[in-house]
């Protein structure tokens, strides 16, 4: 996968976790603090700035309610190629 394609599935992560935090009715700071990070690292997965490992995907869901496929939800299709 190309590093424009990459940086637009972390975009549309990041804004899929914010609706979910937003849906929880819960502040970046709260997760944050869940987390075990500051503010600033969390408003980085949101905004796309960084990329969440496996670990976060996993807690996060649990966190907000949500399976991995709301995360990424819309985010591949049939013409995708992950390899």
């Amino acid at each position: 996968m190309d590093k424009s394609k990459v940086k637009n599935l972390r975009e549309a992560v990041g804004k899929n976790l914010k609706a979910a935090r937003i849906a929880m009715g819960m502040t970046q700071q709260q997760v944050a603090d869940a987390l075990g990070k500051y503010q600033t690292d969390y408003f980085k997965y949101e905004s796309g700035q960084i990329e969440l490992d496996y670990e976060k995907i996993v807690f996060l869901c649990k966190l907000f309610d949500i399976t991995p496929d709301d995360l990424f939800d819309g985010l591949f299709n049939d013409d995708d190629n992950i390899n």
